[in-house]
């Protein structure tokens, strides 16, 4: 599931556009954006949301991908299995994520990447699985989604609207309740799961952290990454909380938001 560099339509500066696979599995693939010049460029590994069900996938971040190469940053916008994929859910959409963050390592000379200079941004529940990929050197080893001794190591986190932790969501019922059907049980059911698939019951990541999140968000409420965000700082983490006044759910991804230029802006420090 690869085709060769082609100029990438839409765009204002040469780019070329790469769609690959890091696994053998239809949905194990990702698109690859390439900004013009010789390199190495920052990464920025895109994570889409759509509460991890099925329905929803990565054309949400093509805009994102997009605006980013047009700035001289690569984007790696990657698709995974889901809620309602054959291996979906626990422990598929962990692997998955892990191993089209870990597929990087195989790219840089290839496509001139700068993999020291990566940061994961997610949205939704792409942000609960950027920020999971933070963690995720904290996993115990015998651990279900843990395959990789040594993942690599991104430079930051942004996460966007973010689901950051899943024992929150689960008592909230967020999506008729979508957690139950991620880890395939309850807190009380599933304990293991949560402690191991939950940014927040992994902290402290050691990794710098932005969390946008919209005061008006009525579908991941803004309460979440308040209190992800307290807990970080509490645990020793670099982490900021950018709470956008009457900002919803969904414009943190328009790349034409304000929402959008602002959390530019901190994937850029965070990139150096």
């Amino acid at each position: 599931m690869s085709r060769s560099s082609e100029q990438f339509p839409h765009q204002a500066t040469t780019t070329s556009f790469h769609r690959l696979a890091y696994g053998s599995n239809p949905f194990q693939y990702s698109e690859l954006y390439v900004p013009e010049g010789p390199g190495p460029h920052p990464v920025v590994e895109l994570i889409h949301g759509g509460f991890w069900r099925k329905a929803y996938d990565l054309t949400l971040m093509q805009g994102l991908a997009q605006n980013l190469v047009a700035q001289g940053i690569a984007a790696w916008n990657i698709e995974y299995r889901r809620i309602g994929n054959p291996g979906g859910a626990w422990p598929g959409t962990f692997l998955d994520v892990a191993a089209a963050t870990d597929y990087l390592n195989k790219l840089d000379s290839s496509y001139h990447l700068d993999i020291r200079r990566v940061v994961a941004v997610g949205h939704s529940a792409g942000g609960h699985l950027a920020c999971w990929l933070a963690c995720r050197h904290l996993l115990p080893s015998d651990s279900e989604i843990n395959t990789s001794q040594t993942p690599l190591r991104l430079r930051g986190v942004v996460s966007q609207a973010g689901v950051v932790d899943l024992e929150q969501a689960w008592q909230l019922r967020l999506s008729q309740n979508v957690v139950q059907e991620l880890l395939q049980g309850s807190p009380s059911e599933q304990p293991a799961r949560y402690a191991q698939a939950s940014p927040a019951a992994l902290l402290p990541s050691g990794i710098p952290q932005i969390l946008v999140h919209g005061s008006v968000d009525d579908i991941v409420p803004v309460s979440i990454s308040r209190s992800y965000a307290h807990k970080a700082s509490a645990t020793g983490d670099n982490v900021q909380l950018l709470e956008l006044p009457e900002a919803d759910h969904f414009i943190l991804i328009d790349p034409n938001s304000e929402a959008w230029q602002l959390t530019v802006k901190g994937i850029k420090r965070l990139l150096g």
